[in-house]
């Protein structure tokens, strides 16, 4: 069994690498025609007409390729849940390269530090910038996440 992570084991400074993904025009289409259906986000065709060149991922798409290796790397042995209240939430999202079919996106989170929650005291924020750069290095994403986390009990 894995030993549980708590708020204080996330060191400011710290990199986590979340791995990577492989990006495909069934997933770009498919988020597109139920969250974004803006036509360079659903066609190839009508992408080469647009300023994009071709069929890109929708920048929610990007955000939630990079929640996913967040949640599947980084908190399967966290001590991390939301409260009544819901999350604290996400500030500076930045879609800075269009992701295209192919592209293959590697993720990190940089934990930024942490601050004590004031509607909960038996949890901490943990604040990380969340990275995504694609195979050539160009970053296409970034973000800061403040996510809830269980501070470490008394008595452990």
């Amino acid at each position: 069994m894995s030993r549980l992570v708590y708020a204080e084991d996330y060191e400011t400074g710290s990199v986590h690498d979340l791995g990577s993904h492989k990006v495909t025009a069934e997933e770009i289409t498919a988020f597109g025609r139920t969250y974004d259906p803006q036509p360079y986000h659903l066609d190839e065709n009508a992408g080469k007409e647009s300023a994009f060149g071709g069929l890109i991922a929708s920048g929610w798409n990007t955000a939630a390729i990079w929640m996913r290796l967040y949640v599947t790397t980084l908190l399967p042995d966290a001590a991390a849940e939301g409260t009544v209240e819901g999350s604290p939430g996400v500030d500076e999202v930045r879609f800075l390269h269009p992701v295209r079919p192919g592209d293959v996106l590697h993720g990190t989170a940089e934990i930024l530090g942490s601050l004590p929650s004031l509607s909960a005291p038996e949890f901490r924020i943990v604040r990380n910038r969340g990275h995504l750069v694609n195979a050539g290095g160009t970053q296409v994403l970034t973000l800061v996440l403040n996510a809830r986390f269980r501070s470490r009990p008394k008595d452990s």
